[in-house]
């Protein structure tokens, strides 16, 4: 498939600079030659590459916007276009990159002591560290304030008991970032422990059967009387500020990556609907095809234009999350949209493996739910504009 020189034609591309398209063009090659074939027998077994793990952390994505310990150190449009190159294949590949780099490391980078950014950042940055962001809850999704995960404090370290659920990357983390409630001079807080695999009464087992993102691997964090030492707690954050911070910054990669994953739908639709002969013509000279495809490239245009003043703003500093909530819930649900319109313009060919759409379709689902629902994200906008909070009375 020849991919449609649809950015090109509204010169979005013409606003990167040389070294943005360097990297795009190299993530764009590895995730399409490399990762591309493995994804369909990996989504049918319900498995993650393992395999090309070390790969991905030659390849730098890693915690590609983090500095030193490593990482790449780059600017906000390059990570944005990391993401999309890699949704472009799979929203599995993408939550293990963005999993890794925006939930795992960064807390590390930026709540961590000197001594947990050199133990940990350098090994994740190339893979042979995997982590695992444990925040939600069997029963605490949406408010995660109402967690139930307690750290008990004891001589030398913590001592943690619950359960958290839907966590990417768990079955193959060497290290947790969990979340937990204390009791400290009778004031509760949410406080970040880094948990490491060997921790007795740590376990993570697999979460199968899933019909989404099946090529990403999901589990549970069993707590059953850890102790963590204190020199593993972070020691420069607590309450929720230190989590949703972490999902302010896989949100804005969520932003970027949907639109690989829709600009694979439309790619997919255009390039079939030229070669689909129906009544003498390709079904792309109809004009109600034709209307689908300039509906679906608009949004694409549009989503890429608002990703890019987001970069800019989070360059500045200046990058607030009703601003990402708003990317955030934009643009997946663009993209669930066009998968959509794309499946139904190929027949019943749209429901075969042999094509992405359908399981992009269906991993996009999940992205509509995760880092925060459609409807959460919606009720956040709302106060800001309100003033009003709609969560409680």
């Amino acid at each position: 498939m020849t991919p449609t020189p649809l950015l090109d034609l509204f010169a979005v591309e013409n606003l990167l600079n040389d070294d943005q398209k360097m990297i795009r063009d190299s993530v764009r090659s590895f995730s399409r030659e490399v990762y591309a074939p493995k994804v369909q027998e990996c989504f049918r077994e319900e498995r993650f590459p393992n395999e090309l793990i070390p790969q991905i952390g030659e390849l730098g994505v890693l915690g590609a916007n983090l500095h030193g310990y490593g990482c790449a150190g780059l600017d906000a449009v390059s990570y944005g276009l990391i993401m999309r190159e890699v949704e472009y294949v799979d929203s599995g590949y993408r939550s293990f990159v963005s999993v890794q780099g925006a939930l795992c490391m960064y807390p590390i980078y930026a709540f961590g002591s000197e001594e947990q950014k050199q133990r940990y950042l350098p090994r994740m940055a190339t893979g042979e560290l995997i982590g695992c962001f444990g925040l939600t809850e069997p029963d605490s999704g949406s408010d995660p304030g109402s967690m139930r995960t307690f750290a008990k404090k004891v001589d030398g370290g913590y001592i943690l008991n619950g359960a958290k659920m839907w966590i990417t990357n768990a079955p193959l983390a060497g290290v947790a970032i969990v979340w937990a409630k204390t009791e400290e001079n009778n004031a509760k807080s949410i406080r970040g422990f880094l948990v490491d695999r060997e921790m007795k009464g740590f376990s993570t087992p697999k979460m199968s059967h899933k019909l989404s993102l099946r090529a990403s691997l999901t589990g549970e964090i069993v707590l059953e009387d850890v102790f963590v030492p204190d020199e593993n707690i972070l020691p420069n954050v607590s309450g929720l500020k230190g989590p949703l911070s972490c999902l302010n910054q896989a949100r804005y990669g969520i932003s970027w990556g949907v639109l690989g994953a829709a600009m694979s739908c439309f790619d997919t639709a255009l390039s079939y609907t030229r070669e689909r002969v129906q009544f003498d013509r390709p079904i792309a000279g109809f004009q109600l095809t034709q209307n689908k495809l300039v509906e679906m490239a608009a949004r694409i245009v549009h989503g890429h234009l608002l990703c890019h003043h987001l970069a800019g703003l989070k360059e500045a500093g200046q990058l607030t999350p009703i601003q990402v909530s708003l990317a955030k819930r934009e643009n997946v649900r663009t993209a669930l949209e066009i998968a959509r319109e794309s499946r139904s313009m190929l027949g019943g060919n749209g429901i075969m493996d042999e094509y992405p759409i359908m399981r992009h379709s269906m991993n996009l689902e999940s992205v509509f739910t995760y880092e925060g629902t459609h409807e959460i994200h919606t009720l956040a906008i709302g106060r800001a504009l309100t003033g009003l909070n709609a969560f409680s009375s």
